[in-house]
C-alpha cells in the first residue's frame, strides 16, 4: 500500500519532462500508478468483502501516538476502487481532452496524478493525524489544479475560495481529531471504532469539529458555495475532483466514523437536517443553469446532501444503501461531465441554449450520456435505480427522523429527474429556432473513458447482487435488523417503488414546466452565497485597513512607547501584586571587578546615544555597547557567546553605515522637550523592568539547573562545546526554525531593494564619475569578445590611468585598484588589507565550522566570519570586486544552506524521529581516524545559510545602492558645462 501511494508522487515528479518528451501521451504512461492500485484493490475484493483486512503500519512518531498506519477494509476497498479507477479513466482521456501545445500541461499532469495519490493515501490511512495530512494534500493539489489557468481572474478566485474554505474546515476538524484523539487515547482509527470513548461533552465538541471539516470539503450547505465555482477548472479536473474523488472525502468520513459515532448527540440532526437542505437547494439551483456544467454541479451538490443523509443516518441498511449510492454516484456523474467536455471540445460552448441537434451528429456521445443520465435519474435496470431503490426503502423502515429525511430525499429526486432532463435536452435535442451547431467528429479514445463507467451502469445495475458482500462487510460493522435488507435491481411492486415512480413523474412535469420554473426561481432567488462570500471577504480587509490606518501612523517612537508601555504596565501590576521578590536572594554586583568597570563603560556609553545628533555617531556608539556585552561575556566565560556577539556587531555597524549613505547626516526629527523628557523614563524604565524581572527569575529558581544534565550529555557523545551542542543537536528544532526565520527575512529585505531582479548579473556600463580617470568604467561582458572585468582583474595600466602607448612592459602584480573609483575615493591601505586578509579569513570560517565540536565556533559564527571576508572584499573595490568574489547569487547559498539543514533533519526519519542523530567512525587515508555526525552537516548548512544572507544583504544595501549613486552622479560633461 506504502508503495502504491508513493509511486503516485514519485511519478508526479517526473511528468513535466515526460508531457516535454512526449506530449500528451504521457498521460497514459502517469495512469499506470492509479491503474494499478486498481488491479491491486480487485485482487484484494474476496479478503475485503469476506470481512477481512490488509495492514501496514510503520511508527512514526511513538512519543505523540503517531503511526504510519494504513488499512484497507470493505469500505476502503470501495474508495481505492472510485480513486484509482476513475483516475485512470481520467488520465487516459486527458491524452485526447488536451493537445500539446496546452500552457503548463506538464504541472497540471504532475498535480493531478499527486491528487490522485493523496486521495489513495486518505482512503487507506487508519491514523487520524495521517489521514488529516492526506486530507489537506487533496485541498492543496485541487487548489493547484481549480487555478490551472491562472491568468484568468475567475479561475484565481475560484481556487482562492476553494482552499479557503476547505482548509478551514480542515483546520478546524485537525482540532476534532485531537480532542477525539485525546478522548480515546490513541489516534488508531481502528482502534476508536472497535472501542470508541463514552459518550462527554468533550466527545460531542469533537464530533462537532470533525463534521465541520466533513461538511466542508463535501460541500453541504453552507459551505456548498465552493464547488459550482470550481468548474472553472478543467474538465477532467471536475470529472475527478468533483464527482469521484474529493468531495467525496467527506461523505467516506461519515461513513467511516458513522458505526461508532452515529448515537452521539448531535450527529444525526445535524447530518440529516443540512444533508436534506443541500439536496434540495442545490436541486433547485440545478434547474436555473445554462451552463452544462454548472448544471452537474449544482446536481453533485444536491446528490451530495443525499449521500449525506445515508451515511449520517447510521444504520445497517442506510450503510448499506450509502455505499451503494456511492458507487453509483461516481459511476454516472463521472461520465457526465466527461461527455461534456467532449461536447465543449466538439463545439466550442457549454450553454444549452446554443447548442442544438447534437444527438444526431454525435450519437455514439449522445448514447453514453443517455445511459449515464438514466442511472442519475434512477431509471430501471441501471445501478442509480437499485441504489436509489435501496435508499428509499432504508429511510422507509427507519425512524422518524429518517422518514422526514425520506420526503425531502423523494423531492430531490424529483429535482434529480428534471436536471437530467434538461441536461440531456440543452445538449443534444434539436431545438426550435436554434440552428444545428457543428460539431467535429470525436476520436474512439477520446470517447472510450465515459462509456466505460456508463457501461458499468448498465451492467452493475442487473450485477448489483454482486457487490452485496463487499457493501455488506462495511454494513455488518452496524447493529443488523431483523430482517436486513438485500441489494437487488428488483424487490417487487411496493411503496419504495412508487415513490420512484411519483419522483420520474414529478421530475418529467417540472422539466415541461421549465418556463415558470425559472421565473418562480428567479422571483425566489435570494442573495448568492457566491456573493455572500464576497461581501466578508471584502469587508473584512476593510476592516483590517482601518484598523492598521488606526494603529499604524508611521512613528516608530509612538510604537515603541506604546509597546514598552504596555509591557510595563502587565509586568508592574504583577510585582505590585504578587510580591515575587519576598524570599529572593540579593543580587551580586559583580564576580570580578572587571565586570563592573565593562558594564559602567557600556553604560556610559549608551547614555551618549540618548544626545546624539549625527546618525552615525548613534551607530558607531550603538555598536560600542553591543561590544561592551560581548566583553561581559568574556569577563564571564562565555567565549562562544562573546564570539558571536562580535561578529553580530561587526556585520550590523557595516550594514547601517551601507544604509546611511542614502540617509541624511543628521536626524531631522524635532522633538520638543518635553516629549523627550516623557520618553527617556519610559526607556529607562524598560530596561530597569527586564533586569528586575531576570533578577527574580533566576532568584526563583527551584528545579535543578539543565545545563548539568547538558554538559554530561554532551560529554557522553565525546564532545566538548555544549553550547555548540546544543544549538546543532539537543535544541537543534530552535535552530532549524530560527534559520527559516533569518532566510525569510533576508528574503523579505532584499525583494524590497530589488524590485525586480535581485542580482547584479549582465548589468548596463556605468558611467564615470567626476574625478575618475578615462578607463574607469569596466568592461561588463556585453561587448562581444570580453569577460567581465573587476579590480582585481584590472592591469596596472588600467589602474593607473595612464595615456595610451605609454604602458610600458607588462608586470605582475596582484595589488590593483578598484578602477570603478575615482583616485580620491580609494584607501591603498584597505586593498592591500583586504587583499591579505580575505583568504585567512575564510580559512578562518572553515575552522570554526569544523572545531565546534571541542572549542569555540559553530555554522552561526563561521557564516559571519566568511561574511565578514566577502564584506572586506567589497568595501575595498566596490561592488564589482564583490561580484568577482562571489561569482554565484546570495540565494543559492542560502537555499543549498536551508536545504542541507533540511534534508539532515529529515535523514532522522530513518531512526523514527525528526533530527534524529547519527555518527560515521572510519579511517580515512592520510588522515587516520575520522568521524562524521549529523549535526556537522546540519552546521555546514547553518554555515552556508548565515554566509548567504550576510551576501544578499550586502548586495542589496551595499552594491545596489552603489549603482543608484552612480546613476544618480552628474555626468563628467554636465560637470563640466
Amino acid at each position: 500500500m506504502s508503495v502504491l501511494i508513493l509511486c503516485h508522487f514519485a511519478l508526479a515528479l517526473f511528468a513535466a519532462p515526460l508531457v516535454r518528451r512526449w506530449g500528451t501521451r504521457a498521460f497514459l504512461v502517469l495512469a499506470l500508478p492509479p491503474a494499478a492500485a486498481a488491479v491491486w484493490a480487485l485482487t484484494r475484493w474476496s479478503t475485503t468483502a469476506a470481512g477481512g483486512t490488509d495492514t501496514t503500519e510503520w511508527r512514526w512518531l511513538p512519543a505523540y501516538h503517531v503511526d504510519w498506519a494504513l488499512r484497507l477494509d470493505a469500505l476502503a476497498e470501495l474508495m481505492v476502487l472510485l480513486a484509482a479507477g476513475v483516475g485512470t479513466l481520467v488520465l487516459v482521456y486527458c491524452a485526447s481532452y488536451f493537445d500539446d501545445r496546452s500552457r503548463q500541461l506538464g504541472r497540471f499532469a504532475g498535480n493531478l496524478l499527486a491528487f490522485a495519490g493523496a486521495m489513495l493515501g486518505l482512503v487507506l490511512a487508519d491514523d487520524l493525524v495521517l489521514l488529516y495530512i492526506f486530507w489537506e494534500l487533496t485541498t492543496v493539489f485541487s487548489y493547484l489544479l481549480i487555478g490551472q489557468t491562472s491568468d484568468h481572474k475567475r479561475n484565481r478566485r475560484s481556487a482562492l475560495q476553494a482552499l479557503t474554505v476547505t482548509a478551514l474546515g480542515g483546520l478546524t476538524m485537525l482540532v476534532g481529531f485531537l480532542l477525539l484523539g485525546h478522548e480515546a487515547g490513541t489516534y488508531r482509527i481502528s482502534a476508536i471504532l472497535a472501542d470508541p470513548p463514552p459518550p462527554s461533552a468533550a466527545l460531542s465538541a469533537a464530533v462537532v469539529l470533525i463534521l465541520v471539516g466533513a461538511l466542508s470539503k463535501s460541500a453541504i450547505w453552507p459551505f456548498s458555495l465552493w464547488l459550482p465555482n470550481a468548474m472553472a477548472a478543467p474538465t477532467p479536473v471536475s470529472a475527478y475532483l468533483h464527482a469521484a474523488a474529493m468531495v467525496k472525502a467527506g461523505v467516506y468520513l461519515v461513513a467511516r466514523l458513522a458505526p461508532a459515532f452515529a448515537e452521539i448527540t448531535p450527529w444525526r440532526p445535524l447530518l440529516l437536517v443540512l444533508g436534506s437542505l443541500t439536496m434540495l437547494l442545490g436541486g433547485w439551483r440545478a434547474l436555473r443553469m445554462n451552463d452544462l456544467k454548472l448544471v452537474l454541479a449544482y446536481g453533485t451538490v444536491s446528490q451530495l446532501g443525499f449521500l449525506t443523509v445515508l451515511a449520517g443516518a447510521g444504520g445497517h441498511d442506510t450503510g448499506l444503501a450509502a455505499t451503494a449510492m456511492i458507487l453509483g454516484h461516481a459511476l454516472f456523474k463521472a461520465p457526465l461531465f466527461l461527455v461534456t467536455g467532449i461536447v465543449d471540445h466538439a463545439t466550442g460552448t457549454r450553454d444549452l441554449r446554443k447548442l442544438s441537434g447534437l444527438g444526431r451528429r454525435l450519437p455514439a456521445v449522445c448514447a453514453v450520456a443517455v445511459c449515464a443520465g438514466a442511472s442519475m435519474a434512477a431509471v430501471p435496470p441501471l445501478l442509480g435505480f437499485a441504489a436509489k431503490e435501496a435508499a428509499f426503502q432504508t429511510l422507509l423502515d427507519g425512524s422518524t427522523g429518517e422518514r422526514w429525511a425520506l420526503a425531502a430525499a423523494v423531492a430531490g429526486s424529483v429535482l434529480t429527474t428534471a436536471y437530467t432532463l434538461r441536461y440531456l435536452w440543452g445538449a443534444f435535442a434539436r431545438k426550435p429556432g436554434v440552428p444545428d451547431t457543428g460539431a467535429h467528429p470525436v476520436p474512439a479514445a477520446f470517447l472510450a473513458p465515459p462509456a466505460v463507467l456508463a457501461l458499468a451502469c448498465l451492467v452493475l445495475g442487473p450485477g448489483v447482487p454482486w457487490l452485496q458482500d463487499l457493501l455488506g462487510a462495511y454494513a455488518a460493522q452496524f447493529p443488523a435488523p431483523d430482517h436486513p435488507y438485500h441489494l437487488a435491481l428488483w424487490h417487487g411492486a411496493g411503496l419504495a417503488l412508487g415513490l420512484s415512480a411519483a419522483a420520474w413523474a414529478g421530475g418529467v412535469l417540472l422539466f415541461l414546466a421549465s418556463g415558470p420554473v425559472l421565473r418562480v426561481g428567479h422571483a425566489l432567488a435570494l442573495r448568492s452565497a457566491d456573493r455572500v462570500f464576497g461581501g466578508m471577504l471584502l469587508a473584512l480587509e476593510r476592516t483590517a485597513l482601518q484598523c492598521t490606518g488606526l494603529v499604524q501612523r508611521g512613528s516608530l517612537p509612538a510604537y515603541l512607547v506604546t509597546t514598552m508601555s504596555v509591557v510595563l504596565a502587565g509586568q508592574i501590576a504583577v510585582l505590585v501584586v504578587d510580591e515575587p521578590w519576598t524570599g529572593t536572594p540579593a543580587p551580586r554586583l559583580w564576580d570580578h571587578p572587571t565586570q563592573a568597570g565593562v558594564a559602567l563603560l557600556t553604560c556610559a556609553v549608551a547614555l551618549l546615544c540618548l544626545g546624539v545628533r549625527r546618525r552615525m555617531k548613534a551607530v558607531v556608539l550603538a555598536g560600542l555597547t553591543g561590544y561592551g556585552t560581548a566583553l561581559l561575556f568574556v569577563a564571564q566565560g562565555a567565549p562562544d557567546l562573546a564570539l558571536t556577539q562580535f561578529c553580530v556587531e561587526t556585520v550590523s555597524m557595516i550594514v547601517y553605515v551601507l544604509v546611511l549613505r542614502r540617509m541624511p547626516v543628521y536626524f531631522e526629527e524635532n522633538f520638543s522637550r518635553w516629549r523627550r523628557l516623557m520618553r527617556m523614563p519610559v526607556a529607562l524604565a524598560g530596561g530597569a523592568a527586564v533586569a528586575v524581572v531576570l533578577w527574580i527569575m533566576a532568584g526563583h529558581r527551584r528545579a535543578e539547573s539543565a545545563g548539568a544534565a547538558m554538559v554530561e550529555e554532551t560529554a557522553h557523545h565525546g564532545l566538548k562545546d555544549v553550547v555548540a551542542t546544543i544549538l546543532v543537536d539537543l535544541r537543534a528544532w530552535d535552530t532549524m526554525g530560527e534559520s527559516a526565520v533569518l532566510a525569510a527575512a533576508a528574503v523579505g529585505v532584499t525583494s524590497l531593494i530589488y524590485l525586480h531582479r535581485r542580482t547584479d548579473a549582465a548589468e548596463q556600463p556605468v558611467l564615470p564619475l567626476p574625478g575618475d580617470h578615462p578607463h574607469a568604467a569596466l568592461r561588463t561582458g556585453d561587448e562581444p569578445g570580453t569577460a567581465p572585468r573587476t579590480a582585481w582583474q584590472a592591469s596596472r595600466y588600467e589602474s593607473a590611468g595612464l595615456p595610451s602607448g605609454d604602458e610600458g612592459a607588462p608586470e605582475r602584480t596582484w595589488l590593483a585598484a578598484s578602477a570603478t573609483l575615482a583616485p580620491e575615493r580609494r584607501s591603498l591601505v584597505l586593498e592591500v588589507v583586504a587583499r591579505l586578509i580575505f583568504h585567512p579569513v575564510l580559512v578562518l570560517s572553515v575552522y570554526l565550522l569544523l572545531c565546534a565540536e571541542n572549542l569555540p565556533g559553530g555554522g552561526f559564527v563561521a557564516g559571519l566570519t566568511a561574511g565578514v571576508a566577502f564584506i572586506a572584499r567589497y568595501l575595498a573595490g566596490g561592488r564589482h570586486e564583490l561580484a568577482d568574489a562571489v561569482r554565484f547569487k546570495a540565494g543559492l547559498f542560502t537555499g543549498l544552506g536551508l536545504f542541507l539543514s533540511t534534508a539532515t533533519a529529515l535523514g532522522g526519519l530513518g531512526e523514527g524521529t525528526v533530527l534524529h542523530g547519527w555518527t560515521w567512525h572510519g579511517h580515512l587515508p592520510l588522515w587516520g581516524d575520522a568521524h562524521l555526525s549529523t549535526a556537522v552537516l546540519f552546521d555546514c548548512g547553518v554555515y552556508l545559510l548565515v554566509l548567504g544572507v550576510v551576501l544578499d544583504i550586502v548586495r542589496a544595501l551595499g552594491a545596489r545602492i552603489d549603482r543608484q549613486i552612480e546613476r544618480a552622479a552628474p555626468r563628467p560633461e554636465e560637470g563640466r558645462a
